[in-house]
C-alpha cells in the first residue's frame, strides 16, 4: 500500500522516560508504515534540554508558530531529586509552561470515552471538557524565601515613573513570598477561545474563579469574560441554544459532581491543571485524556496530558515487563495529524487519524487493554497486554478497518 503523503511537516517534540519509549513504538508500529511522516524534530528530553540550556524548548515553540501544528511527548519538570539524578546545571522550568507562554493559548482537555470503562461519578453520562488558561499565574511566578523580619510590598512602576504601592505583609520572622501576574490581552484570548470552542462543539460553557476573595485579580477574569460575552457572543449562544454560566470555583466543583456532563468547564491556569486530572481520573485514567493547546493565532500543540511514567521506565531499564497505557499519546499524534490534514486539505491524512482512533477504541472494547484499564473495567475476562503488545494489537485492529 502506498504511504499517505504529507506536504507540511509537524513539529515533533520528543520527551522523557517511559513515554519516550512509547513514542518510538507508536511511530514504528502505527505511523511510519502508513504515512510518509514529515516532522521537524526537537529533543525535549531532560538531558538534551540541559545540554542546550533549555534553548531547544524555545526553538520548538518558535517552530510551532512557523508550521502551525505540533505534537509533544510527556516531559520531566525537574525537582531537587531530578537535579541530582540528571546532573543538571539548574532546575529547568516546565517545558509545557515555556511553550504555553510562547504560544499564549488555551488548553482543551477531554476524556476519551470507551465502553466498559465507567466513570467513578455515576451520574456522568457525557464527557466534560476542561478549558485551561495556559498563561501566567503560578506558572510564571516570582518567589522569595524570606530570611527574617521585614516588610513585603507589591510595587508597580509605570512608564512615566509613577508608582502604585501596597503592603503585602509585615513579617515578624522567616516565611515565603510569591508574585504572580496575568494580562488583559491573554485573558481576552482565553475568553474568546472558550466561547468559540463552545459554539463549535455546541456545548454549554461554565467559567469559575474565586472573585469573592480575589476582588481584583480573579474579578478581572470574570469581568473580561462577561464583557466579551455580552458584546460579541450572547446572540450567537442564544441562537445556538447553549448557555454561558459563571459561578465560584467551589460552587462549580460541587455542581460538576452532580452534573451529567456534556459541557465545557473553563478554569484559570492552576485550577485547570488540578481539575483536568480529577476529571480524567474519574472518567477512567490520566492516560485516557486528549489535550490540545490552541493559540489566538491559530496554532495547535497536541500532547499527552500525563507524566513520563517514571516507575515503569525504571522497570523497563531492568528488562522487566511493563503495561503502560499509550492511548493519550496515540491520540496526541492523531489530533496533530488530523489538524495538519485539515490545514493542508489532506483528506487522506484526516481519514487515517480517524481510523487510528477508532482502532484504538475498538481494541480496548474488544477486551484487549493495558493493566490500568483492566483494573477498572466492567468487562469480564479481559486480556491484559504489555506496553508493546497493546500497540501491536491496535495495529492489527487498524489493518482490519
Amino acid at each position: 500500500m502506498e504511504k499517505i503523503k504529507m506536504t507540511t511537516p509537524l513539529v515533533e517534540m520528543d520527551g522523557d522516560e517511559m513515554t519516550r519509549i512509547l513514542w518510538k513504538m507508536i511511530k514504528d508500529e502505527l505511523l511510519c508504515p502508513y504515512i510518509d511522516l514529515k516532522t521537524e524534530y526537537y529533543d525535549l528530553g531532560l538531558e538534551h534540554r540541559n545540554e542546550t540550556d533549555d534553548q531547544v524548548t524555545i526553538e520548538s515553540a518558535e517552530a510551532t508558530k512557523k508550521y502551525g501544528v505540533a505534537v509533544k511527548c510527556a516531559t520531566i519538570t525537574p525537582n531537587a531529586a531530578r537535579m541530582t539524578e540528571y546532573n543538571l546545571k539548574e532546575m529547568w522550568k516546565s517545558p509545557n509552561g515555556t511553550i504555553r507562554a510562547a504560544l499564549d493559548g488555551t488548553v482543551f482537555r477531554a476524556p476519551i470515552v470507551v465502553k466498559g470503562i465507567e466513570p467513578c461519578v455515576r451520574n456522568w453520562e457525557k464527557p466534560i471538557t476542561l478549558a485551561r488558561h495556559a498563561y501566567g499565574d503560578v506558572y510564571k511566578n516570582t518567589e522569595i524565601k524570606v530570611p527574617g523580619a521585614g516588610k513585603a510590598e507589591l510595587v508597580f512602576t509605570a512608564e512615566d515613573g509613577t508608582t502604585i504601592r501596597e503592603t503585602i505583609h509585615e513579617f515578624k520572622g522567616s516565611g515565603i513570598l510569591q508574585g504572580i501576574h496575568n494580562t488583559d490581552e491573554s485573558i481576552t484570548s482565553f475568553a474568546k477561545a472558550c466561547f468559540n470552542y463552545a459554539l463549535d462543539t455546541k456545548q454549554d460553557l461554565w467559567f469559575a474563579t474565586k472573585d469573592t476573595i480575589s476582588k481584583k485579580y480573579d474579578h478581572n477574569f470574570k469581568d473580561i469574560f462577561q464583557e466579551i460575552y455580552d458584546a460579541e457572543y450572547k446572540e450567537q449562544f442564544e441562537k445556538a441554544g447553549i448557555e454561558y454560566f459563571y459561578t465560584l470555583i467551589d460552587d462549580a466543583v460541587a455542581r460538576v459532581m452532580k452534573a451529567k456532563g456534556g459541557f465545557i468547564w473553563a478554569c484559570k491556569n492552576y485550577d485547570g491543571d488540578v481539575m483536568s486530572d480529577m476529571v480524567s481520573s474519574a472518567f477512567g485514567s490520566l492516560a485516557m485524556m486528549t489535550s490540545v493547546l490552541v493559540s489566538p493565532s491559530g496554532v495547535y500543540e497536541y500532547e499527552a496530558a500525563h507524566g513520563t511514567v517514571q516507575r515503569h521506565y525504571y522497570k523497563h531499564l531492568k528488562g522487566e515487563e511493563t503495561s503502560t497505557n499509550s492511548v493519550a499519546t496515540i491520540f496526541a499524534w492523531t489530533g496533530a495529524l488530523r489538524k495538519r490534514g485539515e490545514l493542508d486539505h489532506n483528506q487522506e491524512l484526516m481519514t487515517f487519524a480517524d481510523r487510528l482512533e477508532q482502532a484504538t477504541i475498538r481494541t480496548i472494547e474488544s477486551g484487549k487493554m493495558t493493566k490500568d484499564l483492566a483494573l477498572i473495567t466492567s468487562m469480564q475476562n479481559v486480556t491484559v497486554l504489555n506496553s508493546e503488545d497493546f500497540i501491536k494489537a491496535v495495529r492489527e485492529t487498524l489493518d482490519r478497518i
